[in-house]
């Protein structure tokens, strides 16, 4: 199992460099990479059902979480009504109904079992595939956010399936109640266990203790979720949006610099090696000769109803906000979704099943009858929903014309520097009225305040225009050529580090010191 690993994590890397040359999503390359292993005699790597959720999950919800706010998911409260709401249930229906008319024999419990593990679009998978598109914020937002909610939907059917299934008896007044139990009780369990994580960072002087408290608690918050019967992702969610919108000291600045590194790598790592999973798994699924016409048949039935679903729900269901309202959004706001037809499209082209519906279907109880069909048909749904439309999806955006909106996001930028340095003045007015600066070092800052701002904009002031341009070439000079005197200085100490009695701990903080100098360039 090890050496799947392994192999997996530097597969993951080479998909990276490859997917960057020809513009190929590295989670869809990696899938690709397991779906040949799988057909080969290497060890497979086997992992409990019950355990891929929480081994794969917390990190990677955590990592999308980060990237989005409360005020966002509450702005997009429609989206979650109508997408991570309706659609999963509309999808769920529709499923369970194609499975208990196309598979004779299998039962309405498994069918809505199944129906409920391909109902939910995966929010790792569309960060990981769309995000490396430049689509526009606005759709990538709907995706996050869509991603990050649905789950709880799904997994609550799915659960009142698999006591239909065990027990041949289902409540759906005690499903409402337990969907409810489990958002309420996610995101209490979230925001608690946030604000002890806070509290432990604050009182943490260690940065790489900070940075290993952010990978604890996602598994913390998931686990102790699970153990109340709460929704674990949507804890993970709140825990991992309390924990964000932390970190304003000085030592959250260190957090940001030395936490975003590692959870990079991180992030891909762990991404890589749940897409190779999941191309892995083709191997447990895989029918007899006898038996695969039959299946795939299936199996293409069920993908087809799914993907036609989702994009005539897409298509209608934008159109018809376009014209009678919005998806909650305030009329002309910058992300605003949906937009036109072209929207529409992206937005139902991508509904990537990934490792949400790999592990629910595997959780069907092996008294299942027909569990071994419904499994197959499972991962089809993946591999037609993820693999196929991620080595497309590049082709359909440059079809459609649909590009990031450089504009627009250069606009926001500038409002949040302007926003920046309108506090930093005020702080500055306030210093100076308590501590009475010297006048000079005062104009000196605002001076150099206006010219961040400028930089940061690319919109320089009418009073500065005079020598900005000649100012900001000698700038990029000094830079370019304190680099280089830099990376002398490091090769330098890199040298004495291997020379008898120099202090190796000596060495590294000296190429510590000129690292965050280097850094401090960029």
């Amino acid at each position: 199992m090890l050496a799947v690993i392994v192999i997996f994590m530097l597969a993951t890397v080479v998909a990276v460099g490859i997917g960057d040359r020809i513009r190929r999503p590295y989670p869809v390359l990696v899938s690709v990479i397991g779906l040949a292993v799988a057909f080969t005699p290497l060890p497979t790597l086997q992992i409990p059902p019950d355990l891929i959720l929480p081994l794969f999950l917390p990190p990677l919800i955590y990592a999308t979480a980060q990237r989005t706010s409360w005020r966002l998911l509450i702005s997009r409260r429609r989206t979650i009504f109508w997408l991570a709401g309706v659609l999963v249930l509309l999808t769920v229906a529709a499923s369970a109904a194609t499975t208990y008319w196309a598979i004779g024999g299998v039962s309405i419990a498994a069918a809505v079992a199944l129906g409920a593990a391909v109902a939910p679009p995966d929010p790792v998978a569309a960060e990981a595939v769309a995000g490396p598109l430049d689509l526009p914020r606005r759709v990538i937002t709907v995706l996050q956010t869509e991603g990050l909610c649905n789950d709880a939907t799904a997994f609550v059917v799915f659960g009142v399936a698999i006591s239909a299934v065990e027990t041949g008896q289902y409540s759906l007044p005690s499903a409402v109640l337990l969907f409810a139990w489990e958002v309420i009780a996610a995101i209490g369990i979230g925001f608690g266990l946030g604000w002890i994580a806070t509290w432990l960072q604050n009182r943490l002087d260690n940065v790489t203790a900070r940075s290993a408290l952010t990978l604890v608690f996602p598994f913390a918050t998931y686990l102790t979720a699970d153990a109340f019967h709460a929704s674990g992702v949507l804890a993970v969610v709140a825990v991992s949006l309390y924990i964000g919108q932390t970190g304003a000291d000085e030592a959250g600045v260190n957090d940001r610099l030395t936490t975003n590194a590692f959870w990079d790598t991180l992030e891909m790592l762990i991404t890589g090696l749940a897409f190779g999973l999941i191309g892995l798994e083709l191997r447990e699924v895989w029918p007899g000769a006898d038996r695969l016409p039959a299946y795939a048949l299936h199996a293409a039935i069920i993908c087809a109803v799914v993907i036609a679903l989702r994009f005539a729900w897409m298509m209608s269901v934008g159109a018809f906000m376009r014209r009678f309202g919005t998806y909650g959004y305030r009329e002309g706001y910058q992300d605003d979704v949906a937009r036109d037809w072209r929207d529409d499209f992206i937005l139902a082209f991508c509904g990537f099943r990934g490792l949400a519906t790999l592990a629910l279907a595997l959780a069907l109880p092996a008294t299942t009858p027909h569990r071994a069909e419904l499994l197959f048909v499972a991962f089809m749904v993946i591999l037609v929903t993820l693999v196929v439309p991620g080595l497309v999806m590049p082709w359909i955006v440059k079809a459609l014309g649909v590009r990031k909106e450089a504009e627009v996001e250069e606009e926001a930028i500038q409002d949040l520097a302007y926003r920046a340095s309108r506090a930093a003045l005020r702080r500055l007015r306030q210093l100076d009225s308590d501590e009475d600066l010297p006048t000079e070092v005062v104009q000196r800052l605002r001076y150099t305040q206006r010219q961040l701002v400028a930089e940061l904009c690319d919109v320089v002031p009418e009073d500065l225009q005079e020598g900005f341009e000649q100012r900001r070439m000698h700038r990029e000079i000094r830079n370019r050529v304190e680099a280089q005197m830099l990376e002398a200085s490091r090769a330098e100490v890199l040298l004495a580090r291997t020379e008898p009695g120099v202090d190796p701990e000596a060495a590294d903080q000296v190429l510590r010191r000129l690292d965050l100098k280097s850094a401090h360039l960029l």
